[in-house]
């Protein structure tokens, strides 16, 4: 028997090494590279000024954790720092604080976890590191982790019930992980080669004959793996071809018609899946979407199991989404109901989001749905009031919730008793919370109508029967500034009604009726309602006296209010009057100005005739002639024809076209304005982000922006900015209920929108933040992008990226568009690093893509100096002569009318001041008299002629 044992302790230290030398040598490979081995070819010195400088920065991470403890990257940082420095017990202790406050990613755990399984190597006590891969599975479902957790088991089956252990954590990491579509398998397949080692240890040698208990060995055996195969067979996972063709060919006995109907059925089911699984292997982290639609798909399917699993896959990556947690604790409160899953899940969901009030609020009513011990309720409250919620009202809702819980915890039919007398604490200490703590954080109550006051009345009255208590509350009520509403008096009221009496009825209605601001008739109305059933003809008397003369009051005071109100309206129409009084004489002497000019040039046209110069025929006007009529009778439009035509003489006019009917137009303003009031009051920069460069052609756009924003949170409002005429402007602002949903708003932008980038910014007030920065694309020389144009306009992203590809790894592509979303034909390309941007630049410059000819070149927009182009231009301006030109700028032909004889060059400039020449030598020299009259149409046919 001894020498038995001997030989199977043998063959499992055999099969031992064989499953651990892959993970030994993985061990090794992070020693070397993780552990900060040193360079040989570093001095000494070298590598002391590095210990010193990282040894100072481990005290400074220290220092800045023992003042916020709360810091993650800080415990990140120090990790590293610590695991690269080898300091390995300093390292486990900086682990362990760390997973006392957050959940720790999967790299985080699994660095862990090879570390300790390399200082306990050796050691006999594997009890710590099972502990720690306990203490990891927890977390979050990660199949790498219980891969890595049966690994290590089986190094220690050969101790006394080593392998049913093995056994039992590979059962359970199948039972979390082993309907995980893509990872799932590597778990099956470590099973079955476990299980394979065993039934090598248990087969006789070749030849020989097994015995009775062999035989049976061998068969309990076989039909574990047997029944492995079966259980992987009707699970719809990937690549289930392979594992059907391997059990074709491990087994002797063939595939019985059963497996091989689960298989198809698996199949089947794996196809449904086959879309959902490959949108996630394409799309980025977090792939929230793709998640969501997937989530929705398993939830209409109905299979409880698969449910779990992919909701564990998609809080694997985004383990802050509060919605998502919220989703998948109602799931499992309502549908499975299991006690330990509830409550695990809960508890993940606050470690992971501890702002959200709301999955704190479900984790109390679980636990007491689910029986939990008042100490561990009560333990958990405490950890959620410290939990910091971002708002004040949060902490009004969570002791809301923990006083629900300890009133449904009391015995009301006895006079008195512990939980009583807790319950009442709490509502004390509830009222000292919100006073002392609450409104010195937020500078506010959080609970203006005093609701957990109103509550604490009501359990006093109702169960109780202790009015007098339930009255002093609410004359604490009152005094904190609700006095003045008539709900809150009417409130007391039917209190009293209920479980009062007649006179303090009386007194609080008549207490209603002098103090109430806001619905005074309506409390008049009860009062004397209230007479009419209870009251004596004295009691009738008083309280249509108390009505009269606050109505009477009111009254006046209403009448000074409309009073005051159409004063300010008349003073309102009044300036309105001047103001349209001013412009119309502004207008008037506007067209008296115009009529001057026109004289004049009437003046200077009878002149013209009266000195009788050479014209002939040519000295009539053209439209003049034409028409038979003077000139005086040309009309406006005719003039303006003219001066588009480019004849000289005549000054052109604007052609204003008819306004719009101005009072609609005032109209559409003044409702736009009630509309932006109305939403101002309900405005938060603080959960709101703004989106811009929509499409102006954009169709319902608060529709569509709810549907592309609905998986970042709840929204409360979408806020789309409209023109005065109604068109939608191509912005709007999206203010969620939650302000952790804004940082999931913002990793949307540049995402596609009917052909257009959408930019989504933070909602930032830049009257208070005038130094506040929008993104704006780089204009600065970047070596690993490359400018692309000379693009066919029907280019998509996919087939230039199809293009580029080729030679490297292409990050981003950015086709460039106008104003309208239409393109330009250009695009950037963003490669991995410069080298391959400048071998793509080599080799696609000059191409033929789709029939059109690419321009590439590295990436260095010019840049735009706004300031010095105005100035130029300004300075351009006033150096050059001003043009001429007509409502379209020159003339349909593009061609200037002007005389050549007039357009000519070599002439010296004349210096002329309101068409009066100041130089006369060359006046002279052109032909003109230097008289100081104005230029006429003869003076201009006396230079036509002469040239």
């Amino acid at each position: 028997m001894a020498a038995k044992g001997s030989e199977e302790k043998t063959q499992f230290q055999e099969m031992e090494e064989e499953t651990t030398a892959g993970l030994e040598r993985e061990m090794e490979s992070d020693q070397e590279e993780g552990m900060g081995v040193e360079d040989s070819s570093e001095d000494e010195d070298g590598s002391s000024e590095d210990e010193k400088e990282n040894e100072a920065e481990i005290q400074r991470l220290e220092e800045q954790l023992s003042i916020n403890v709360f810091d993650y990257n800080c415990h990140v940082d120090l990790i590293k720092l610590l695991r690269q420095e080898g300091e390995l017990l300093r390292l486990r202790r900086a682990r362990q604080k760390m997973s006392e406050l957050f959940p720790l990613t999967e790299e985080i755990w699994l660095d862990w976890l090879k570390d300790e399984i390399r200082m306990t190597e050796g050691e006999p006590n594997r009890e710590s590191v099972y502990d720690l891969f306990e203490r990891a599975v927890k977390d979050y479902i990660c199949p790498e982790i219980w891969l890595e957790y049966a690994q290590y088991s089986i190094g220690g089956m050969g101790s006394s019930g080593g392998i049913d252990q093995v056994r039992s954590i590979f059962e359970r990491a199948l039972t979390s992980v082993g309907l995980h579509m893509t990872k799932g398998v590597a778990l099956w397949e470590a099973y079955r080669e476990f299980e394979n080692a065993i039934l090598a240890t248990v087969q006789p040698p070749p030849g020989s004959v097994p015995t009775r208990e062999q035989q049976e060995l061998l068969n309990v055996q076989l039909e574990r793996i047997h029944t492995l195969f079966r259980r992987q067979l009707a699970i719809p996972l990937m690549d289930m071809e392979a594992t059907y063709a391997e059990y074709e060919d491990w087994s002797d006995r063939g595939v019985s018609e059963e497996v091989t109907r689960q298989y198809k059925k698996a199949v089947q089911q794996m196809e449904k899946n086959r879309s959902f699984e490959e949108a996630l292997l394409v799309a980025e982290t977090p792939k929230l979407a793709e998640y969501q639609a997937y989530i929705d798909f398993e939830l209409k399917e109905g299979d409880p199991a698969r449910i779990q699993a992919v909701f564990e896959r998609a809080l694997a990556e985004n383990c802050l989404v509060p919605d998502m947690w919220a989703k998948y604790t109602r799931y499992l409160d309502r549908q499975l109901k299991i006690r330990c899953m509830v409550l695990s899940c809960h508890e993940r969901a606050v470690r992971n989001c501890p702002w959200t009030m709301s999955l704190w609020k479900n984790y109390l009513l679980a636990l007491e749905r689910h029986g939990a011990e008042h100490q561990t309720v009560a333990e958990v409250f405490e950890k959620a009031l410290n939990a910091g919620f971002i708002q004040a009202t949060d902490y009004v809702d969570i002791w809301q919730a923990y006083l629900d819980y300890l009133r449904r915890r009391v015995d009301f039919t006895k006079e008195s008793s512990k939980e009583l007398e807790e319950l009442r604490a709490a509502f004390t200490r509830a009222l000292d919370y919100m006073k002392q703590d609450v409104e010195e954080r937020f500078s506010e109550s959080g609970d203006p109508s005093c609701t957990i006051m109103q509550i604490w009345a009501r359990i006093e009255a109702l169960h109780c029967r202790n009015m007098q208590k339930a009255r002093e509350l609410w004359d604490t009520i009152m005094t904190k500034g609700n006095a003045k509403y008539a709900n809150m008096w009417l409130e007391y009221f039917n209190l009293e009604r209920s479980y009062g009496d007649v006179v303090h009825c009386r007194k609080a209605l008549h207490r209603a009726v002098q103090c109430t601001a806001d619905y005074p008739e309506h409390v008049c109305e009860v009062l004397l309602t209230f007479e009419r059933v209870e009251g004596t003809l004295e009691d009738w008397d008083v309280a249509v006296q108390k009505t009269e003369t606050r109505l009477a009051r009111l009254q006046e005071q209403r009448n000074k209010a409309a009073e005051k109100e159409a004063l300010l309206a008349h003073q309102e129409v009044g300036r309105v009057e001047q103001r349209k009084k001013a412009k119309a004489e502004k207008k008037a002497h506007k067209k008296a100005q115009r009529a001057g000019r026109a004289g004049e040039k009437r003046k200077a046209t009878e002149q013209e005739e009266e000195e009788g110069e050479d014209w002939g025929e040519q000295s009539e006007h053209p439209v003049k002639k034409h028409r038979g009529e003077g000139a005086p009778g040309v009309s406006e439009a005719e003039e303006f024809m003219e001066t588009e035509a480019g004849l000289p003489g005549l000054t052109a006019k604007k052609l204003t076209a008819p306004s719009g009917n101005k009072k609609e137009a005032r109209e559409v303003a003044e409702a736009a304005r009630r509309v932006q009031n109305a939403t101002q009051e309900q405005r938060d920069d603080q959960t709101s982000v703004f989106v811009s460069n929509l499409a102006f052609t954009l169709e319902e756009p608060e529709t569509k922006l709810r549907e592309l924003f609905q998986s970042c949170g709840s929204i409360q409002q979408v806020r789309a900015i409209y023109s005065n005429k109604g068109t939608f402007r191509g912005y709007c602002y999206v203010q969620f209920e939650d302000q952790a949903s804004v940082s999931l708003a913002l990793k949307l932008d540049r995402q596609d929108v009917e052909g257009r980038p959408m930019f989504v910014s933070p909602c930032v007030d830049k009257n208070k933040n005038p130094n506040f920065k929008v993104f704006k694309y780089s204009t600065a020389l970047e070596k690993h992008k490359i400018f692309v144009s000379g693009l066919p306009f029907g280019c998509t992203k996919e087939q230039l990226e199809e293009v580029c590809k080729e030679h490297g790894t292409v990050k981003d592509v950015r086709l460039v568009t106008n104003r309208s979303g239409k393109p330009k034909g250009l695009a950037y390309v963003e490669f991995e690093d410069e080298a391959q941007a400048s071998t793509a630049v080599v080799k696609m410059d000059g191409i033929d893509f789709q029939g059109h000819t690419l321009t590439v070149a590295i990436s260095n927009p010019p840049r735009r100096n706004v300031a010095e182009k105005s100035d130029l231009s300004k300075g351009l301006g006033s150096m050059m002569p001003r043009q001429v030109y007509g409502s379209r700028g020159k003339g349909r032909t593009q061609l200037s009318m002007l005389p050549r004889a007039l357009n000519r060059q070599a002439v010296p400039e004349l210096k002329v001041e309101n068409g009066t020449v100041q130089n006369a030598e060359a006046a002279g020299e052109s032909g003109l008299e230097t008289q100081g009259k104005p230029l006429s149409n003869a003076d201009f046919a006396r230079l036509l002629l002469k040239k």
